[in-house]
């Protein structure tokens, strides 16, 4: 390796080109091998020689690509976008997927430089923040934020209500943005982030997979959505009889069943919840709806 190369991955795995110069390959098949993976390209190794991806020709990553049966069959393989979108690898890790695609996504995005505004957005309330310049660092279950005057963000994957993408002036200029919602120390913000349109498109992607893993589909009373409501709201779990009206018998009850659907936590006995990403998201939905 060169003296500014530095090693992230190195594993046994399958891969396969399914696109080349525009044309689907439906014989492909999956060559098994090694994977080596550093902070500039990745190698694909195997009996029949080697092939080199640098990490500057990955436009996107991700997505399903199931160009014939044999990788239909693949529950987890990482979709590398080259050229353009004319080619697409495909890699399989023999094991630990997920933590090799957090290392494909902290290999593209760690070396560069973003912009950050934190929180640009504090418990439904735009703050008056400023851009800062930051550097991303992808952990295994958060992406960390940490700016150049010492502020540091954590991110974490499971705690994503929603994820939203546009263009905002930044800095005298209009920019790509990401608005993140999520939380920090147990209140609902908005941290929103720009950079290089590539990074924004890799980041975005990361973020949206932590979104997913957030998502619910759950059928909620609208007795359940007023409570979430409330607690959105900055209402203390304690107060939600009086405020809503009800008996505190039948809050427990409620709390019980928004825990049971991983809508809130559970901080205490007897019950003080407070609201995580999933509940954040709806109650989000439910004040839109009003």
């Amino acid at each position: 390796m060169r003296p500014d190369e530095t090693k992230v991955v190195d594993t046994r795995g399958r891969f396969i080109q399914a696109l080349r110069n525009g044309r689907e390959l439906n014989d492909a098949t999956w060559t098994s091998g090694r994977i080596l993976l550093s902070n500039k390209r990745v190698v694909m190794a195997a009996t029949g020689g080697k092939r080199t991806v640098p990490l500057d020709a990955v436009d996107s990553v991700g997505g399903r690509f199931d160009v014939n049966q044999r990788v239909a069959t693949v529950s987890d393989y990482l979709a590398l976008h080259l050229n353009g979108g004319d080619d697409v690898i495909l890699l399989s890790p023999a094991d630990e997927y997920e933590e090799f695609e957090r290392d494909v996504f902290g290999a593209l995005l760690h070396y560069d430089q973003f912009l950050a505004r934190h929180p640009a957005v504090e418990g439904g309330v735009v703050q008056n923040t400023e851009w800062e310049q930051c550097r991303i660092k992808v952990e295994p279950e958060a992406v960390s934020v940490a700016t150049v005057t010492g502020k540091f963000v954590e991110i974490r994957l499971d705690d994503i209500g929603d994820t939203m993408t546009g263009v905002r002036k930044v800095l005298d200029e209009e920019r790509r943005v990401i608005e993140v919602e999520h939380s920090d120390e147990g209140t609902s913000v908005q941290t929103y982030l720009s950079g290089p349109d590539r990074q924004i498109g890799f980041l975005t992607s990361l973020l949206r997979k932590g979104e997913e893993q957030s998502d619910t589909a759950i059928e909620l009373s609208d007795t359940d959505k007023q409570v979430l409501t409330a607690l959105y709201s900055g209402v203390e779990p304690f107060d939600i009889p009086e405020f809503l009206g009800l008996e505190v018998d039948r809050v427990e009850k409620l709390f019980e069943r928004l825990i049971d659907h991983n809508v809130v936590d559970e901080v205490r006995i007897r019950h003080e919840v407070e609201l995580n990403a999933k509940g954040r998201s709806i109650a989000s939905d439910a004040i839109q709806d009003q």
